[in-house]
């Protein structure tokens, strides 16, 4: 079983999302980065509790330069700014649809959208995007700073561009979500819930059609819960976010240990961090050194990304 996001067909019948002309970095600064210095840290996990062919070890020791990266996912609200600077059109809008978990409609949206094959908690909802979330008849309006979904890696991509930012990579991400702890499990140290208490948006109760009575499936805002040691939300839960990398379950054994990053050729983009729709039960990829990957042009409810960019 899984909570991870379906993957789209190839996009041969869609065009390619065009290029982003690039802004002064000023754009970025309405959401100020936080400015992280060159370091050296562990990278990766040992620990058997994850998943063989996702590739998250061996640890290894990585030295990255300084750089910049957002406090928190990027909003609706900021993603509408930079379409109506751009009049960019989501993939997920020129595909016609997207993926939602199946809990986030309505009943009569739930039976009328397929599910995906292998996967019946999803649905293929037609004209879900990231202005229409969980599909017609549904708004961003009254969540604002919740993180947009529906966005493909190209997407963020040409967002990123826009903005005079970058997607992270996974090292750097990975690096910031550990917010200075050494070889803990999650963001804030090795206890899911500290003292009882939720600390990340996951699921709650029995997936996939049982959840808790006081919580809803889908995002939180992208500031809810409690910063990490370096003042980063939600680096755990929530929604996955897209990392730069080419996705590849040898990336620990292939990448150089100064400043790496997945290269290759294959169609498929490194996703870190997990949603709300992961549990311990099965799936416990919001630990920090979880990995997981999509295809560049697929989009789902779960999926946003945060901004990085070189430091100044």
């Amino acid at each position: 079983m899984t909570c991870c996001s379906p993957q789209r067909k190839a996009a041969a019948t869609v065009a390619a999302v065009p290029a982003m002309p690039a802004v002064p970095s000023a754009c970025a600064a309405r959401d100020p980065l936080i400015q992280l210095p060159a370091s050296t840290f562990t990278m990766g996990s040992d620990v058997p509790d994850g998943f063989a062919a996702d590739g998250e070890g061996p640890s290894r020791r990585v030295r990255l330069r300084s750089f910049r990266i957002a406090p928190t996912t990027v909003t609706n609200r900021a993603f509408a700014d930079f379409v109506r600077a751009t009049h960019h059109v989501t993939e997920a809008e020129r595909f016609g649809s997207s993926f939602v978990f199946d809990l986030q409609l309505s009943d009569a949206l739930r039976h009328a959208s397929p599910a995906p094959a292998g996967l019946p908690w999803w649905r293929v909802v037609e004209h879900a995007c990231w202005q229409r979330p969980e599909g017609p008849g549904s708004q961003v309006h009254g969540r604002p700073d919740h993180p947009v979904v529906h966005v493909s890696w190209n997407d963020a991509q040409a967002y990123a561009a826009w903005a005079g930012g970058r997607l992270p990579s996974e090292a750097e991400w990975e690096f910031a979500a550990r917010g200075g702890l050494e070889g803990r499990r999650y963001a804030w140290g090795d206890e899911l819930a500290p003292q009882g208490r939720a600390a990340c948006n996951i699921w709650r109760g029995g997936f996939p059609d049982a959840p808790a009575p006081d919580w809803q499936p889908g995002p939180v805002a992208g500031d809810a819960f409690t910063a990490n040691g370096y003042g980063l939300y939600n680096v755990c839960g929530n929604v996955w976010e897209w990392c730069a990398d080419v996705f590849s379950p040898d990336y620990h054994r292939t990448t150089p240990s100064v400043d790496p990053i997945g290269k290759g050729e294959g169609d498929q983009r490194t996703m870190r961090g997990g949603s709300f729709l992961c549990h311990d039960s099965y799936c416990n990829r919001y630990r920090v050194a979880a990995r997981s990957s999509n295809a560049s042009h697929s989009s789902a409810s779960n999926i946003g990304f945060r901004l990085a960019a070189d430091a100044d």
